[in-house]
């Protein structure tokens, strides 16, 4: 309702009209007039008022009248009508209530009547148009909470969908970032990368049925995969049967070589279960491990419509030819990963290997088993 109450007076006698005026405008009320029914009819329609005292007796359009068409409308129902008759008829008072009016007043009144009855139905206004007010907040605060969960669902779809392409750490990181996220940008860090293929791969797949091959990658896969996630390694990318996964990026970790052999020995049981069972039904299939520490050259790599999250340097490749020369069930790591893990691992020295790329020989060891 307006800081200050606008009541219009409809009567079709200029004095009544002038006697109310005063004592509305004495009261503090702004007040606007009109002599008909049709006029009350179109002065409401374009001023809406807070209230309105509407004469029942006018020539050409009655108050009754005047009173159910304001009341038929939505808009304009809710404004308080307060009847004024100059009769004390009990049957004039009810066709008035039942059309629709709020309160009546029987002429001559007295103005103290008067402005009690305005003033109270001005606070029912009031608390009608504050109830009105609060509905339509909340109504706006529905719609918008709509809108948001339904953009938080639409996120956590593509999230979802996001992560089943990549490392759950790089999808979070694009997720709450996009493509301006820091850590896609190239930066250099120490990492632990972790190669692993299967031994006599190539071999099954020249004889293998395509359906069989594709079998025994998402066996393969969806064992191997839940370990992977469990101990918070990134997967940069799959070669077939072979996968390479490295610690301490984008979510730095402080023991990245521990968690490493931990996943190697978690992978070789899973694996060692998985080729027995391949192994009834006719094939040989071995599993090989190689894990290397050094620092990399880290983020996204590729074109415009196609990236990929990378790792580039020499200790991704020494990861890859430890791997390669794996024999079934082992798990080849560095002189550095070693020495990171004897306190929690069992480890052989198999002695130098030259390996391809290197231009020198370096000490290897396998990891036989974790202590208890």
């Amino acid at each position: 309702m307006r800081e200050r109450a606008l009541i219009l007076v409809v009567d079709d006698i200029e004095e009544n009209i002038e006697i109310v005026r005063v004592r509305l405008e004495a009261q503090g009320y702004d007040v606007a007039t009109a002599t008909s029914g049709h006029e009350a009819l179109e002065r409401t329609e374009r001023l809406r008022p807070d209230l309105i005292l509407l004469d029942i007796m006018m020539p050409d359009m009655d108050g009754i009248a005047v009173t159910k068409c304001l009341k038929s409308d939505e808009a304009l129902r809710p404004i308080p009508i307060i009847l004024l008759t100059a009769k004390s008829s009990i049957t004039d008072v009810v066709a008035g209530l039942d059309a629709g009016g709020d309160d009546y007043l029987t002429k001559p009144f007295e103005p103290a009547t008067l402005v009690a009855r305005v003033r109270s139905l001005l606070r029912i206004k009031t608390l009608y148009d504050t109830v009105q007010a609060q509905a339509a907040e909340l109504a706006a605060l529905n719609r918008e909470l709509r809108t948001r969960v339904k953009q938080q669902v639409q996120e956590l779809e593509r999230l979802r969908d996001l992560r089943r392409f990549l490392a759950p750490q790089i999808a979070d990181m694009i997720a709450s970032k996009g493509g301006s996220a820091e850590i896609l940008e190239h930066h250099r860090r120490e990492i632990v990368v972790l190669f692993c293929d299967l031994r006599g791969f190539t071999s099954f797949a020249e004889i293998a049925a395509p359906e069989e091959v594709m079998a025994l990658l998402n066996a393969y896969h969806s064992t191997l995969g839940p370990l992977i996630h469990a101990a918070e390694g990134t997967l940069e990318r799959f070669t077939g049967d072979g996968m390479m996964i490295f610690f301490n990026d984008p979510i730095p970790c402080p023991d990245a070589a521990a968690r490493a052999v931990r996943l190697a020995a978690a992978m070789r049981d899973s694996t060692q279960e998985l080729s027995r069972d391949w192994g009834l039904r006719g094939y040989t299939i071995g599993f090989g491990i190689g894990i290397s520490q050094g620092y990399a050259t880290l983020g996204r790599i590729g074109f415009e419509g196609r990236f990929d999250y990378a790792a580039i340097g020499t200790v991704t490749n020494v990861a890859a030819r430890l791997c390669s020369e794996a024999h079934d069930g082992q798990i080849l790591v560095t002189q550095r990963i070693a020495s990171e893990v004897e306190d929690m691992a069992t480890l052989v020295s198999l002695g130098d290997f030259h390996l391809k790329g290197l231009s020198r020989p370096i000490p290897i060891y396998n990891v036989e088993g974790l202590k208890t």
